[in-house]
């Protein structure tokens, strides 16, 4: 009987402290893919817009979100070029930043509409100062008149300047490699059909 009370008592204390062990090491993995799934959304973000579907020919306003700097570095410069196809480009003013918009020739002046001709358009904006710190995010504003052209993406590539360095966001996907998306991508608005 002392034999059998003494191999129950081994067997539910080796039972308990394999019940333990097994908790444990599950926690532990929770913990750690908790971590992984937290940071990860950090570690891989990019200058994205905030709306990334819009009617084509419509009126949009491009919100570009900066979500960090350069590898720990504040951010000093956003520098966005507008793509061909848009001829009126409107920034909005950030206190404690400079605007500047660069303007680019036609080779044929354009109907604007509401009797304006546009003989140039704007081929990019740059805002400079801030600095916006690491582990800040903003938002900078861009009203646009998209092209008439549903079904088409374009890409608004961006030079994220910084206190140390700069990041190039300004890769476009590959046709040849479908799937694949760029480590540095430009950001995209899909063109819908008109309302």
């Amino acid at each position: 009987m002392k034999q059998r009370s003494t191999w129950l008592a081994n067997t539910v204390a080796n039972t308990v402290a394999n019940a333990v062990a097994n908790a444990a090491a599950n926690a532990a993995a929770i913990a750690v893919t908790i971590g992984m799934a937290t940071a990860a959304p950090w570690a891989s973000a990019h200058i994205t817009l905030e709306q990334k579907q819009a009617p084509a020919g419509s009126y949009y306003k491009a919100v570009l979100q900066v979500p960090h700097g350069c590898k720990g570095s504040a951010t000093t410069a956003v520098r966005v070029r507008i793509p061909d196809g848009i001829f009126n480009a409107k920034p909005q003013p950030k206190p404690g930043w400079t605007l500047k918009i660069t303007r680019s020739k036609l080779a044929q002046p354009v109907d604007a509409g509401h009797g304006h001709v546009l003989a140039e358009r704007v081929s990019e904006i740059a805002w400079t100062g801030g600095p916006l710190p690491d582990d800040n995010f903003d938002e900078f504003r861009i009203v646009m008149k998209l092209p008439d052209r549903p079904g088409t993406t374009l890409y608004l590539p961006v030079v994220q300047e910084c206190v140390k360095g700069s990041t190039r966001w300004i890769e476009q996907p590959d046709a040849a490699r479908p799937g694949v998306e760029p480590e540095f991508p430009a950001p995209a608005l899909q063109l819908g059909a008109k309302p």
